[in-house]
């Protein structure tokens, strides 16, 4: 059984795959201080309610765009687990595709996972866009290749400096408005519909610029926590997968172990 934990700014998804089937996922938020032994206690309680026994785990695999929070979850894999655990893009778990960018080295494990993940299950040309802290648009040619993409401000981002930095817009929920007017008749009306339908226009606008500048068919797979609400207010996406991450990690950790 393989457990794949992908730990992002926000938060650390844990997955456990039954072949390629994931079986159980759970998340914490991100906190680089947290130890192992934390972890432990947080971890075996879940395993215990899905009665999942821990010596069944032979294989762990981790993907971090936090540093610091690599080694508490390399402990936790050691002291608890038994199991050395894999690193995305390092050792055997290196990713193994290319990466078509002026510094290769800086790009994102997830990102990578991704690219590896997408490819995997779909043909041709992709663009990659996943809501996290960032949101983030891959370009993949239909080799598996990574060729470059676009960092933006995750939406929630957008909405924390819009009410960290004036005195009186109060704090709102994302959510899909409930009026397709995009002349708001309220303070929170108009601070949705700038914050979403903004977001949504500015995706659509960078997803055909991505398009042109391909110049060939690319498919659009949408993953992450806010793709399924987004997905309701756009038809730009060809997919949504929830767990593109996890399974380009598990698609990654068994292609270590034939190495």
């Amino acid at each position: 059984m393989l457990l794949a934990i992908d730990a992002g700014n926000t938060n650390v998804v844990f997955a456990l795959f039954e072949g390629s089937e994931v079986r159980a996922r759970w998340r914490i938020a991100s906190d680089a201080r947290r130890t192992g032994d934390e972890y432990a206690v947080w971890l075996m309680q879940l395993l215990d309610i899905h009665k999942v026994d821990r010596g069944a785990i032979d294989s762990i695999i981790i993907s971090t765009v936090v540093p610091r929070a690599l080694h508490n979850l390399e402990v936790l894999c050691r002291h608890y687990f038994d199991v050395e655990p894999l690193v995305a893009g390092v050792g055997k778990a290196t990713y193994d595709i290319e990466i078509d960018v002026d510094e290769p080295r800086t790009l994102g494990a997830d990102r990578a996972v991704n690219a590896i993940g997408a490819h995997a299950k779909y043909e041709g040309d992709l663009i990659v866009v996943d809501f996290g802290t960032a949101t983030t648009f891959d370009a993949v040619d239909f080799n598996g290749a990574y060729k470059g993409g676009i960092i933006a401000p995750g939406i929630n981002l957008s909405l924390d400096a819009l009410v960290g930095n004036t005195a009186k817009l109060p704090r709102i929920g994302i959510a899909v408005p409930s009026s397709t007017s995009v002349i708001g008749r309220n303070t929170e009306d108009q601070m949705l519909i700038g914050v979403f339908w903004g977001y949504v226009a500015m995706m659509e606008g960078l997803i055909a610029r991505m398009q042109r500048q391909i110049g060939r068919p690319a498919k659009v797979i949408a993953t992450g926590g806010l793709a399924v609400l987004f997905d309701k207010a756009t038809d730009i996406f060809d997919a949504v997968e929830a767990n593109l991450t996890l399974e380009g990690l598990a698609i990654l950790a068994e292609r270590a172990s034939t190495k």
